[in-house]
Formats: structure tokens, C-alpha cells, sequence
């Protein structure tokens, strides 16, 4: 049963018979994770650029939150996380949490000082 459980992605629902056919599909699931970022990328829909959340817009959440699936994915099967005892997995993906969450708060609000800033003509816009 504990084999099962390692072959398996998605909270189980996603089992493979070997650990190669498990390599294969999380490198799919990447792929497709990937291909989504990059078609948004591209086609940049209009609904997605000119709405905002926080301060940011929600193209730049679905790139921040799919950019966060990615690296959980690699660090829980391909870095064999999922393998480590619970207090150790909790410390690393808790650091992560927490250092992402900071790293977004000074990207909001310095963002907002420096337009703030510019916009009411401090410091001229030389760009």
C-alpha cells in the first residue's frame, strides 16, 4: 500500500503502475502547467490585464500562483520530498509559504511607492 501511495499524484487520484510511467505523467503535468503560462502569456486576455486584485493584475496572480505549482511539484516528486518525515516537509514548504508571502508584500507596496512617486512628479519619468 505504501508503494501505491508513492506512485500516485493528486492526492491519489492521478496512480501510475511504475515509477518511469510517474516521471512521465508529472513531466506531462508540468508540460501542461508550462503551456498554460505561456498561452496566457501570449494572448494576454483583455479580462485578465485591465482587472486587478491587490493592487496587481490577474494575469500576474495566475503566473505567481502556476510558478508555485510548478516548483511544488518538482520539489515533492523529482526532489522525493514526499519521502522526508512530516516535520521536516513541514519546515521547508512553510519557509516557502511564508518567504513567497513577504516577497509579494514588497512587491505590492514598493511598486506602489515608486508609482506614487513618479506620478506626482517627484522624479521626472526618464524611461
Amino acid at each position: 500500500m505504501a508503494e501505491d501511495q508513492k506512485l500516485a499524484i493528486f492526492r491519489g487520484y492521478w496512480k501510475f503502475k511504475s515509477n518511469v510511467h510517474k516521471i512521465w505523467g508529472v513531466l506531462i503535468l508540468l508540460t501542461l502547467v508550462t503551456a498554460v503560462e505561456v498561452i496566457l502569456g501570449i494572448i494576454k486576455p483583455e479580462v485578465l490585464v485591465h482587472s486587478h486584485f491587490l493592487g496587481m493584475k490577474w494575469l500576474n496572480w495566475i503566473f505567481i500562483i502556476l510558478t508555485i505549482v510548478k516548483a511544488y511539484y518538482i520539489a515533492w516528486d523529482f526532489m522525493h520530498l514526499r519521502d522526508e518525515k512530516t516535520s521536516l516537509r513541514r519546515i521547508i514548504v512553510w519557509t516557502g509559504v511564508f518567504l513567497i508571502s513577504y516577497m509579494v508584500f514588497i512587491l505590492l507596496f514598493e511598486a506602489d511607492y515608486v508609482h506614487n512617486v513618479l506620478k506626482e512628479g517627484f522624479i521626472a519619468w526618464n524611461f
